[in-house]
């Protein structure tokens, strides 16, 4: 497994800064270049905040607002996609499964992973082409208040170049013989399925079947998961000649053309701010030293710094990486199991992935056409349910600690209570502006980086020129990896429409639904998004089956704030569940641990979390009893 966040050090032995070697000047020529893009990608997410923060102060309380504001924040906000995901590419850390791959023999795997790396490179290579036609087919038009727009296009050309450059680094750093035969063995198949359907076009290769092969192969292979959905919509659209190949870097720009996503770099970034200040660790000691002697006072402390973590950042690998920072080293201090406190960590993040403001529950309502505001709502009780089970689970298992161990040095009470204050009300900020429905959750993320940046620097001091910079290039990073998985998923999921699979999948989700009624249709959905969640890296697995059940869901009675919330906790069981979920390994990847060593201690969180599920599914007054109540 690799890595889509920087937060998240890959399980396999450490790497090199850089994906590719930098022994040679062509090397440090790259390394370079990858630097200077990743500096941009910060610098526009610094701007893109500050557009958004200035738009709407005269908004709300000037009355004057920006009619140009939302435009521009979108193209930037493209820029910090296709160049954050091109830096995350030099770095080898994008997110791709390898169980699959590690099944076959050994002698395989050098190959294997070589064919990968110019499977990254084809695709790179030809979104760069598509987005070069569509870059000439757009000079003529001008979006809705007048500006050119190529605005959008030229970071898709630029990035997508940059990902081929970085992608051929990779794929050439390694053995001649490996790398050039497989490069062979490669463009040989490219030629047999061309001339095969060139030359016997009624016994062709299907699109759907190239799509599916795609698929599963670059899934054998350990490709990185962004990198197997872009593949399998490019392998569509290449067998398909009645669609031009603009479309494709089209529909790839569309997945992240939205204003309401920018709410996850921001958010992610208030997290990374809020966590290198001072506040999350403040607000962690304290918790250590109230509840510390309680029994299984560690794993509450745990879960419920997991909460408030969550409230921040929205992306569950960040929150893992604040409280697991701070928690293993008390761990450790305290003679407790870290193997333990890991698997406790990771099913933490699993209940947290309804508070807002998830990333995952954005994806859902912008995929699935669902009030953001209101799976908000919804998936707090459901939350606090799952929070409330792994807390008897700790309690009836855990064992109390000595807090005093924990810390080498104890911040005084009273400026412990003020630091961990600030941060609360950071919290509360972000949750009544997300829940208000006063402003959008991007204009929240936008007020809460600026809080974590001013506030928390004039509270704390802790933060220097040089460390703010450094975050937001790290959160741009992170954001480009997260997104550019939701561009190459927007591709498939057009293709998977022109293929007519949501009319398929709905007419057969529809019968099941009639033969055994319409919740054991959301359980079927549940357990879907389960597996899908583990394989696909969770997200990949919202945006393509959201949109897909959803609406199906709504026809058989089933409340969409409901079906929502239940199928983000599913997403997320999924994604922290052995063998296969990346979440998991991330997670032993921060706390230093094993998964073969933590799987078994988490098993019972697991497990109280799947019949915590099922009764959430079977009780949907859990998940309404609060925006009914609130009106939404």
């Amino acid at each position: 497994m690799t890595a889509n966040m920087s937060t998240a050090i890959p399980h396999r032995p450490a790497q090199p800064a850089l994906g590719f070697s930098v022994s040679h000047s062509s090397g440090r020529w790259l390394a370079w270049l990858m630097r200077i893009t990743e500096y941009v990608a910060g610098v526009v997410l610094a701007v893109d905040v500050l557009v958004v923060f200035v738009s709407v102060v005269f908004r709300y309380f000037l009355h004057d607002p920006f009619d140009w504001a939302e435009e521009v924040a979108r193209a930037l906000m493209i820029i910090q996609v296709f160049f954050g995901a091109a830096t995350v590419l030099a770095r080898s850390q994008h997110v791709g499964v390898d169980i699959f791959r590690g099944l076959l023999p050994a002698r395989w795997q050098p190959a294997l992973i070589q064919f990968g790396n110019w499977i990254i490179v084809g695709v790179s290579a030809c979104l760069f082409l598509s987005s070069c036609e569509l870059l000439v087919d757009s000079y003529s038009m001008t979006t809705s208040i007048g500006l050119p727009q190529w605005i959008y296009i030229y970071p898709v050309v630029i990035g997508s170049l940059f990902m081929t450059m970085f992608g051929i680094a990779n794929a050439i750093d390694g053995p001649s013989r490996v790398v050039w035969s497989t490069l062979g063995v490669g463009l040989a198949l490219v030629a047999v399925v061309t001339l095969w359907n060139s030359l016997l076009p009624e016994q062709a290769v299907k699109p759907w079947m190239l799509l599916s092969i795609g698929f599963i192969g670059g899934l054998m292979l350990g490709v990185p998961i962004a990198f197997v959905l872009a593949l399998s919509s490019l392998v569509f659209f290449m067998a398909d000649p009645s669609l031009p190949m603009l479309v494709y870097s089209q529909q790839v720009m569309a997945g992240t053309d939205h204003y309401v996503l920018l709410a996850i770099p921001f958010f992610v970034l208030a997290g990374l701010l809020m966590e290198s200040n001072g506040m999350s660790s403040r607000l962690i000691e304290l918790l250590l030293r109230m509840f510390g002697r309680v029994r299984g006072g560690l794993g509450l402390i745990t879960i419920t710094a997991t909460a408030f973590f969550s409230g921040v950042s929205g992306s569950k690998l960040a929150d893992i990486a604040a409280v697991g920072g701070i928690i293993m080293p008390a761990v450790r201090k305290t003679k407790q199991d870290p193997n333990e406190t890991a698997g406790l960590l990771a099913c933490s993040a699993v209940m947290a992935e309804t508070i807002p403001p998830c990333i995952n529950m954005i994806m859902m309502g912008f995929v699935a056409n669902i009030s953001i505001a209101g799976l908000f709502m919804a998936g707090l009780v459901p939350a606090a349910v799952l929070a409330l089970s792994l807390a008897a689970v700790t309690i009836y298992m855990g064992t109390k600690i000595n807090p005093d161990k924990a810390f080498d040095v104890k911040r005084p009470m009273f400026r412990l209570l003020g630091g961990a204050l600030v941060a609360l009300i950071m919290v509360a900020m972000i949750g009544k502006g997300v829940t208000s429905g006063i402003a959008t959750s991007t204009e929240v993320s936008a007020f809460a980086v600026m809080y974590a940046l001013v506030v928390g620097w004039l509270a704390f001091q802790e933060l220097t020129v040089k460390s703010v910079a450094k975050i937001f290039v790290r959160s741009a990073s992170m954001a480009g990896g997260i997104l550019f998985i939701m561009a190459a998923a927007s591709s498939m999921s057009f293709a998977l429409t022109i293929q007519q699979i949501p009319q398929y999948l709905s007419q057969f989700m529809i019968a099941f639904a009639h033969s055994y009624g319409s919740t054991m249709f959301v359980m079927l959905s549940v357990l879907i998004m389960i597996v899908f969640g583990a394989i696909l890296e969770g997200a990949p697995a919202l945006i393509i089956f959201g949109p897909l059940l959803t609406p199906i869901a709504s026809q058989l009675g089933v409340h969409p704030l409901h079906f929502g919330t239940v199928m983000v906790i599913a997403m997320g069981l999924g994604l922290f569940t052995p063998p296969v979920g990346l979440g998991l390994f991330a997670t032993c990847a921060i706390t230093g641990t094993q998964v073969k060593d933590v799987a078994g201690p988490m098993m019972k969180y697991l497990a109280v979390l799947f019949v915590t599920l099922v009764v959430l599914v079977l009780v949907p007054a859990f998940s309404l009893w609060l925006p009914t109540r609130m009106g939404l």
